[in-house]
C-alpha cells in the first residue's frame, strides 16, 4: 500500500440513501438496504486498511421526524441487522458498540444490542460503533445529568472536574476520538454528530453516495487526510 497516514479512527455520516435510490427509480428504503449492505464491506476494507475504529452515523434523533414508513422500515433493518451480524463480527474478531440514547428505542432492538455487546466483547479486531438514536447535544445533555448526579454523591469535587472527567461521561467513554470525519453524499455540515469528539477532527467531504462509496473512496479520504497538516492548536515549528 501506498505510503499513508493512516487515521486511527474514522467517523462516517451515512448520507444520501434515499436520494440514491430515488435516482434510480426505487423507493427510499432501497437505498437503506443497500447502504446497510454497505457498511459491512467499509468495515472489512476498514479493518483491510489497517483502521482501529469505525464509527458510522446510522439513525439520529431527528430523525425520527421522518415519514412514519420510513422510520418503521428504518428500525426493522436497524433490528434485521443486529440481529443477523453476529456470526461476520465473530469471524472477522471485530468488537461491536452502540452509541446514542437507548431508551428511546424498542424492547427488541434494546435486546439486540445488548446481546451483539456482549458477544463480541473480547474481540480485537476493528472496533465498530454504530449510533443509533443517536444527537450530540442529547448526549451531551445526558452526560450533565450523570455527572450532577456523582457530583451531588460527592463523587467527585469541582478541583477535579476537567475535560478528560466530562468526556468519560459520554458514549465513547473509552473510545477515541476520530481522526477523520467523512460524510457522504455531499453535503458539507455536522449535523449533530459527535460534535464534542470532532474537536480535532479533519473533515473530508464526498459527492458519491453512501451506497456506493469503495473502498477506494475510502483510500482517496485517507490520501486527503494524509495531506493534511494536523497542529491541534499549536504553531507549527519552521
Amino acid at each position: 500500500m501506498e505510503n499513508l497516514k493512516i487515521p486511527t479512527h474514522v467517523s462516517i455520516i451515512l448520507d444520501g440513501n434515499g436520494r440514491w435510490a430515488k435516482s434510480k427509480g426505487m423507493p427510499r428504503t432501497y437505498g437503506h438496504t443497500q447502504g446497510a449492505k454497505n457498511i459491512e464491506q467499509i468495515c472489512m476494507d476498514a479493518d483491510d486498511i489497517g483502521i482501529k475504529y469505525l464509527t458510522v452515523y446510522a439513525f439520529s434523533t431527528e430523525n425520527w421526524n421522518r415519514p412514519s414508513t420510513e422510520v418503521a422500515a428504518l428500525m426493522k433493518l436497524l433490528n434485521f441487522y443486529l440481529t443477523t451480524i453476529g456470526k461476520k463480527a465473530m469471524k472477522n474478531n471485530m468488537r461491536m458498540r452502540i452509541i446514542g440514547d437507548r431508551d428511546g428505542l424498542d424492547d427488541g432492538i434494546r435486546k439486540a444490542i445488548v446481546d451483539i455487546e456482549e458477544l463480541t466483547k473480547n474481540n480485537t479486531g476493528l472496533q465498530f460503533q454504530i449510533a443509533i438514536n443517536y444527537g450530540s447535544r442529547d448526549e451531551m445533555i445526558r452526560a450533565m445529568k450523570k455527572m450532577l448526579a456523582d457530583y451531588k454523591e460527592e463523587k467527585f469535587t469541582l478541583e477535579e472536574f476537567d475535560d478528560k472527567m466530562y468526556s468519560s461521561y459520554l458514549d465513547t467513554a473509552d473510545i477515541p476520538d476520530p481522526d477523520l470525519m467523512i460524510r457522504t453524499s455531499g453535503e458539507e455540515r455536522l449535523s449533530n454528530y459527535l460534535m464534542w469528539q470532532h474537536a480535532y477532527s479533519e473533515f473530508y467531504f464526498t459527492k458519491v453516495p453512501w451506497p456506493d462509496f469503495s473502498k477506494g473512496d475510502l483510500l482517496e479520504a485517507i490520501r486527503v487526510y494524509t495531506s493534511r497538516d494536523r497542529r491541534f492548536g499549536a504553531i507549527k515549528e519552521e
